[in-house]
């Protein structure tokens, strides 16, 4: 690069610089943005590359290309997932951007220091000759010393020292950490027997990945580097899900060799090194989807499929040969996905391949589409993005379903990039300010006020236009009547070929005009071919060859890079030279080039694609998505924005409102002039009638057909009653059944694949656990019947609107959502409200567990592991009209995991089989053993949910399994483990399929970090506090906590991470900011210092588990603490006090506990199985404990409620405080003062609360 070249550079860079202030906070807005209400769908990237070799991103809630400001060089094609992106730049060499995220990348590493003990000096490192190495991996094999670990690159950095490990199977070691054995390798245990020999200890330090948000370069991790990369592919992450969550990386060099990068996972995302693949022929494109389909593109023209991939083997071990679609003409760029591929030919054809599965990763035919392409890419869902031969411009496949996956039509991608100028009178305002930007001296001020530029100019425009930029002084301003001649020629520019090293030379000489509006307009832009005649203030002589700088300091020369990018085949006009207007042209050259930067295309002309990647981007067919509407450029959608009347949901939720106020108020002055006349009509009834089923009471259980009818009446002061009748027939006798409306309690939907069901329950059905069952003819009629009868529960209690601060949530195992409003009586004592009388309303949505504090401040988390909070509405689902609020709902959706269990016996003969004995269990069962689940046979959970996954091994399971997912045991039942031994007799192993469901309800979305529990503070009724700690964790086992939590602002603003040796399982904040956590092992952890100027705490203290037990459920009131174990115990933990909050010893109060609950109030409240009913156990049922007392924390019995078929309950928002009951004595006659049975809390108790 010359002289003249560089200085443009640096001149242009430093422009840059001073920009990015303005850039960053526009895009800091323009990501505030996906956070306002509203925006339910989570933020994934499409990611593009231009012809000029600069990456950008368009978000799924965006309308405009985000470009990739910390790109430092040209990228020739990218390569997205979810969470980064990978990209080839003009070195060959591949750059990982990783996402920014508040979940940071922390990767651990360990090592064991061993010793001996001899006589002479006890435990030390003098080893035998036979024994391992001092310091060692678990195994013993391989030497590691602390001093021989390095970061693996310049983008990792260490968190602090080594320190030792002084946890042990859930159980805390002795204060060196030290486990003992009798020799190497053996059992060891924490404590130091006679005969133990040798001992051990880990020791743990931890590394983390800070080249965030940025391009950084892969290291090879090899003495040999491989071959210059031309492309790259990722995908695989569907392979091997949780723990492991490996990703595949290919990548094709010049010489047409395929590479694999090893060692991708979550804690390690640059991988570990490079391993060549075999290949039958020099490959010239590979593409990689998220399951085990990859294919590649031979230099012939042919197609190759890589087969035996798996779970443990994600390189695969053979190549498979297909014919290209068109024998006669080559295939040049493959795309695949889950179960499509796509080819395009040398002649731009686009070709669709049918019956491509996990089972045939071949297909079995070519289909071919519509449209002419230069390449195609496969996203996720199997939806394609591809870019057009004709325009350059990227295109999106829509119509794209799991049922028609070839999809219909194409459609153009057309929103703005950030760096766009617009047509309209924003470029003459451009031109106008060009005088301050290149100045000493500005001869003639900018006509166009700050207050018309904010109202011409789009955002994106204004963080370009608005920005002073100091230029060197060697650039003198022209006269601003000079920018009045026009330039003559209009000019069609091209796409260069960047081969040369006069980049920025043949850049500068192809932009084309930019057109003004008014009587301003602008000279032939960045033509720099006229020599500059000299003036006043000596200017440079520019050119389209060289440019000379004559700054004495100027920087050393840039070698810029090269990228071989296609030529577009636009022919080059040479633009005539404007007579009379040499300064003009001069200053506008400059002006315009200075903001070419920024829009290397002419201000009438689209962006100009090379590539595009849609592997993070999360749309399907029924995406909301923003970009097919923005063919208009920024300063007219700004135009028309400002013209447009638009109303926001709020403006409509508020003038509705109004509406209705105006409404009653003139129906109540209307009926105040007729109040003296006699009322005609006492009450009102009105009677819904309707066929259904009902599952009779009486053995031999079975539906029999019944008259349903529904009696409602209002009163004179309006109060609504109702009662529900059931007609049956009885030997030929006509009898009913009846209950009123006031007595029931709950109303339930159980679907299934035979019946629509609901069931109605009552206090003494609660008691019973034996509900009226009723099924209806199809599932619109049997919502219609739920909806109704809700109304009427909730009208004859008097319930509307939103459920209360105080409410109680809870969840069945279904994924239903209810809600309950309590009564202050309902911990009274000594006669509190029974919970079989408590009324649950149920509320739109799925989630697998919920939690509150009596602030109002709700989140949920569903089966997935997203995250959701709640928004005030009431209804959605399948209450609709009046049963539903019409605001703050939004759509939801839930995938969960079904799963069934493949079961063998061995024989001496065959081997495992699946021929067991006779008193075996199915050898296709589900958990129990007791039912028989095979692949075909086994459906969704409901006529709700769709499959979106093929079977596939679970080899998540507790316990381990083998390389193929077994688990073996000696016999069925027992208990299972991960590998073969002589004993095992039979074994079994886990199959899963997802499915998926869209609802609605009032919940908001929270991305983009997957949860497994969540806390809140539990408050007093009548708390003021700033901001909600809340804290969570993530679905990898991160502790997490929650800043900027405020009534206003239930969803906060960020999460703050917050260390921890080991995955983490449960979490609960109590009063005083009490925090307890269950780490994965089973074992106890207390956060200390944890306070408001300190919301994180400084370390965690390990706290000794109950003898013998692995807990798996914490949950932490005003002083009582609570935990439940693996097997179902109840444990409360005593001598809990401010001063040593992490208490003294468990103490062990039920079994048959699935979950528990406590609330502000030390109140329990647990989810209990094995519940005995009229007619069976009853399993997850929803219990209270009584007599909860301060000098009583543990109570004394239990009170069981609804159920079962309950999973979550949490109480932490019912602070509401027991009524103060006085009893008087039968002894003493005198009255005695009320005496309320839990003592006055002190202000200060009160306070502490919250703190």
């Amino acid at each position: 690069m010359g002289k003249g070249e560089s200085r443009i550079y640096h001149m242009l860079l430093k422009c840059q610089k001073d920009r990015a202030v303005t850039c960053c906070l526009h895009r800091w807005t323009f990501f505030k943005s996906f956070q306002v209400p509203g925006k339910a769908m989570p933020v994934s990237l499409l990611w593009a590359v231009d012809v000029y070799g600069r990456v950008y991103s368009l978000s799924t809630v965006g309308q405009q290309w985000e470009q990739c400001r910390n790109a430092h060089m040209e990228f020739k094609r990218v390569t997205a997932a979810q969470q980064c992106c990978w990209g080839i730049a003009c070195d060959n060499s591949i750059y990982m951007n990783i996402h920014v995220s508040d979940l940071p990348v922390r990767y651990q590493e360990d090592t064991y220091e061993n010793q001996r003990w001899n006589p002479v000096d006890g435990f030390s490192d003098r080893l035998l000759p036979s024994d391992r190495w001092q310091w060692s991996d678990i195994t013993g094999l391989q030497h590691q010393p602390v001093d021989s670990f390095q970061l693996p690159s310049g983008s990792w950095e260490w968190e602090g020292d080594w320190f030792v490990d002084e946890n042990f199977e859930g159980e805390p070691t002795e204060k060196e950490g030290w486990t003992y054995a009798m020799d190497f390798p053996a059992t060891y245990t924490k404590d130091k027997k006679w005969n133990s020999c040798v001992r051990r200890r880990r020791w743990l330090r931890y590394r983390r990945y800070k080249a965030m948000d940025t391009w950084a370069k892969i290291p090879s991790q090899q003495t040999t580097l491989p071959d210059p990369f031309s492309d790259i592919s990722c995908g695989g992450w569907e392979i091997s899900e949780e723990p492991r969550g490996q990703l595949s990386l290919w990548a094709v060099s010049l010489q047409g060799k395929v590479w694999f990068r090893e060692g991708i996972s979550h804690h390690n995302p640059e991988g570990s090194s490079w391993v060549e693949v075999p290949l039958p022929g020099e490959v010239v494109q590979i593409s990689c989807g998220p399951g085990d389909l990859v294919w590649a593109v031979l230099w012939e023209g042919h197609l190759i499929v890589r087969e035996g991939i798996s779970r443990d083997c994600l390189r695969g071990t053979s190549w498979a040969v297909v014919e290209s679609p068109n024998p006669e003409v080559g295939t040049i760029h493959v795309a695949v996905g889950i179960n499509v591929v796509w080819a395009v030919t040398k002649d731009n054809k686009v070709w669709f391949r049918r019956g491509v599965n996990s089972h045939n990763p071949c297909g079995s035919g070519w289909i071919s589409m519509v449209g002419e392409m230069i390449m195609i890419n496969v996203g996720l869902n199997d939806q394609v993005w591809a870019i057009s031969c004709e325009d350059r411009a990227v295109y999106f496949r829509q119509g794209v379903t799991s049922s028609e996956l070839n999809g219909k039509t194409w459609k153009a991608i057309g929103v703005p990039r950030d760096g766009d100028r617009s047509h309209s009178s924003a470029s003459a305002n451009s031109q106008h300010s060009a005088g301050c930007f290149f100045s000493g001296e500005v001869r003639a001020p900018s006509v166009v006020s700050d207050a018309e530029l904010d109202i011409e100019n789009s955002p994106g425009d204004e963080a370009i236009s608005s920005v002073a930029i100091p230029y060197p002084d060697s650039f003198v301003d022209a006269p601003i009547n000079a920018l009045s001649e026009p330039c003559t020629e209009p000019v069609k520019s091209h796409i260069p070929k960047v081969t040369s090293n006069s980049f920025i030379s043949e850049l500068v000489s192809d932009r084309k005009p930019a057109k003004t509006s008014g009587d301003v307009e602008s000279a032939s832009p960045a033509v720099l071919e006229e020599e500059i005649v000299p003036g006043e203030g000596a200017v440079d002589v520019l050119s389209s060859h060289a440019v000379t700088s004559t700054q004495p300091g100027s920087p050393p020369d840039l070698q810029w890079s090269n990228i071989d990018l296609e030529e577009a085949q636009t022919p080059h006009v040479q633009m005539g030279a404007v007579a009379d207007s040499t300064d003009s042209c001069s200053l506008s050259s400059v002006a315009t080039y200075t903001f070419a930067m920024e829009d290397q295309y002419g201000v009438d002309e689209h962006p100009l694609w090379a590539w595009v990647s849609g592997g993070g981007c999360s749309v399907d067919s029924h995406s909301q998505l923003k970009w097919f509407n923005c063919s208009l450029n920024t300063s007219m959608l700004q135009s028309v924005k400002s013209m447009s009347l638009s109303v926001s949901p709020a403006q409509t939720a508020a003038w509705r409102k109004q509406i209705f106020e105006q409404l009653s108020e003139r129906s109540k002055r209307e009926m105040d002039n007729f109040r003296h006349y006699e009322q005609a009509i006492e009450q009102s009834v009105w009677v819904k009638k309707g066929a259904l089923q009902w599952w009779r009471d009486w053995k031999p259980h079975k539906w029999i057909d019944v008259h349903f009818a529904l009696e409602q009446f209002s009163g004179v002061e309006g109060h609504k009653d109702g009662i529900l009748f059931i007609y049956y027939n009885y030997y030929e006798e006509k009898k009913y059944l009846h209950a009123f409306i006031n007595e029931v309690t709950i109303l339930v939907p159980v679907l299934n694949d035979s019946k629509h069901t609901f069931a109605i329950y009552t206090p003494e059905r609660t008691k019973q656990r034996w509900p009226i069952r009723l099924a209806a003819g199809t599932e619109l009629e049997m919502y219609d019947w739920l909806t109704l009868l809700s109304v009427s529960c909730c009208d004859s209690r008097g319930i509307h609107d939103s459920p209360s601060k105080q409410a109680i949530w809870s969840i069945t195992c279904k994924g239903d959502i209810f809600v309950s409003e309590p009564s202050s009586a309902l911990e009274a004592m000594p006669y509190p409200t029974p919970c079989d009388q408590m009324f649950w309303r149920q509320v739109g949505g799925h989630l697998h567990l919920v939690e509150c504090n009596s602030l109002g401040v709700v989140w949920g988390i569903g089966y997935d592991h997203t995250a959701w909070v709640y928004t005030g509405g009431y209804g959605g689902g399948f209450f609709q009209g009046l049963a539903s609020s019409t605001d703050h709902i939004y759509t939801q959706t839930d995938i969960k995991s079904v799963y069934i269990y493949e079961n063998q016996r061995w024989n001496p003969v065959t081997g495992y089989t699946n021929r067991g004995l006779p008193t075996d269990r199915y050898m296709w069962s589900d958990a129990s053993g007791l039912h028989e689940c095979t692949k075909t046979g086994t459906k969704p959970p409901s006529p709700q949910w769709t499959w979106v996954s093929e079977w596939a091994v679970d080899y998540s399971v507790s316990g381990g399994t083998d390389r193929e997912g077994w688990q073996y045991a000696a016999d069925f039942p027992a208990s299972y483990h991960g590998f073969k031994t002589i004993k095992d007799f039979v074994r079994r192993r886990r199959w899963a399929r997802k499915c998926k469901l869209t609802t609605t309800g009032p919940w908001q979305e929270i991305p983009p970090i997957p949860l497994s529990d969540v806390t809140i503070l539990p408050c007093a009724t009548h708390s003021s506090v700033d901001t909600v700690p809340l804290w969570a964790i993530s679905n990898k086992g991160d502790v997490l906590c929650r800043l900027g939590v405020t009534l206003l602002t239930p969803i906060g603003t960020s999460w703050l991470h917050v260390g921890t040796d080991q995955p983490f399982k449960s979490i609960s904040i109590g009063a005083a900011s009490q925090v307890w956590g269950i780490a994965r092992d089973g074992s106890a952890f207390y956060r200390g210092s944890v306070s408001e100027k300190s919301p994180a705490g400084d370390c965690w203290y390990h706290i000794p588990s109950p003898a013998k037990q692995k807990l798996k459920q914490v949950s932490v009131g005003r002083t009582s603490v609570y935990t439940v174990d693996e097997n179902g115990n109840l444990w409360y933990r005593q001598g809990v006090t401010p001063s040593y909050p992490q208490g003294s010893s468990w103490e062990h109060i039920s079994n048959n506990v699935r979950k528990v609950s406590v609330g502000p109030l030390d109140q329990v409240w647990i989810i209990a199985d094995k519940v005995q009913g009229s007619h069976s156990l009853s399993c997850g049922t929803v219990c209270h404990r009584l007599g909860v007392l301060p000098m009583e924390p543990k109570g004394q019995s239990w009170d069981f409620g609804i159920g079962g078929g309950w999973d979550h309950i949490t109480v932490r928002g019912n602070s509401l405080e027991p009524p103060r009951i006085h009893l008087s004595s039968m002894t003493d006659p005198s009255p005695r003062a009320p005496r309320s049975p839990l003592p006055v809390r002190s202000q200060e108790i009160s306070s502490t609360l919250c703190s």
